[in-house]
């Protein structure tokens, strides 16, 4: 009997020590308990009003069966999508033909530019040129991608700033057109800070190597932003949309300072709503007080997270899941936008933006 109960004591023992191991290596990628915490949830499947996607990419636009979109789309209440990867010339001309062809008032192209090997004044002109006929072939505005200051090199092989002066007759000819440059500058400044247990982004560094970045990788953080912010003082006539609040929607007040001292610059939220729902009261302050420069945008075209964004934006509900731990290990929390707000971010601030949209689907009061 007492060899008995010795076996099975041992035997707990050695289960005890197996859990206890396989709770030690446990690493903080697979460590991602479901929360015991309940409280009020009001999950939104469909946005509030019918929003202005102005951050998004379509890749096969121009051969593209767009009534599988539209399907989607309309399961989100999404009234128009802006596909920011129009390219230029041949490329831009069949996704317009594609969308007059079936859906002309769902979706916008933006142009791109290849700034690779800029050079002369010759050869901005020519740039800029390119852009006009884009435009007038239906291109609504200029997408500026992020490798114009991370990859893009100059003629003679140097990194090639965006505040580069010969960059300039593009900028202005956008405010002459009067259509607006979404531009993505750098990524996330933590991109750029040691790799270590301190760095908020840890885990997307150790997931996606290839985004961590140093000074000489090519340029510190803070200068690449500034070059940026160069061009919008420059070119006061020409408004630009910051992509994914211009890295800024963890520092709110910084970013409050910059859009008071730059009136041309807007935001787009795209990537960023993880940010905005861990400080909802902050966020909510914000988006009261520059309600007029903030648009609508997701970026990656995945149907299935929008939710989260339009939760976020539209209710107060408090500690809900994100849906990409490597982006926010974090829960989130509501903001509460009154409806005059939601209605300006969702579309009213796109349409004032982005010319010749169809204001027919959207509500005007």
């Amino acid at each position: 009997m007492m060899n008995k109960k010795r076996i099975l004591t041992s035997l707990s023992l050695v289960s005890f020590s197996l859990f206890a191991l396989q709770a030690q290596v446990m690493d903080f990628e697979t460590y991602n308990p479901t929360s015991t915490l309940i409280v009020p949830e009001n999950e939104v499947k469909k946005a509030k009003f019918p929003f202005i996607d102005v951050h998004s990419h379509q890749y096969r636009m121009p051969d593209q069966d767009l009534s599988e979109l539209i399907a989607a789309m309309d399961t989100l209440n999404e009234g128009i999508m802006v596909n920011l990867s129009g390219g230029s010339g041949e490329k831009l001309l069949g996704s317009i033909t594609n969308i007059k062809k079936n859906y002309p008032n769902r979706f916008v192209v933006f142009a791109n530019i290849d700034f690779e090997g800029a050079k002369d004044e010759e050869w901005s002109k020519k740039a800029a040129d390119q852009l006009e006929e884009d435009v007038k072939n239906g291109a609504r505005g200029l997408k500026v991608f992020k490798s114009l200051g991370l990859r893009n090199k100059d003629s003679e092989g140097k990194r090639l700033a965006i505040d580069d002066a010969r960059l300039d007759p593009i900028w202005a000819k956008c405010g002459e057109l009067g259509i607006p440059v979404l531009i993505h500058a750098a990524d996330p400044e933590p991109f750029w800070d040691d790799f270590d247990a301190d760095n908020e982004r840890w885990l997307e560094l150790k997931t996606h190597p290839r985004r961590k970045r140093t000074d000489t990788d090519p340029a510190p953080w803070e200068q690449i932003i500034g070059e940026q912010h160069h061009i919008f003082k420059k070119h006061p006539k020409t408004n630009f949309i910051a992509a994914h609040m211009g890295w800024y929607a963890n520092d709110l007040q910084k970013l409050s300072e910059l859009m008071d001292e730059m009136p041309n610059m807007n935001v787009g939220i795209s990537a960023v709503i993880a940010e905005l729902g861990r400080q909802p009261q902050n966020a909510h302050k914000f988006f009261i007080k520059y309600q007029d420069r903030i648009l609508f945008g997701k970026d990656s075209w995945k149907p299935e997270e929008f939710p989260t964004y339009f939760r976020v934006l539209e209710t107060n509900d408090e500690y809900f899941p994100y849906y990409k731990k490597y982006h926010a290990f974090w829960a989130m929390y509501g903001i509460g936008l009154p409806d005059n707000v939601l209605k300006k971010v969702y579309y009213k601030n796109a349409l004032r933006l982005i010319p010749g949209l169809d204001t027919n689907l959207f509500p005007m009061d």
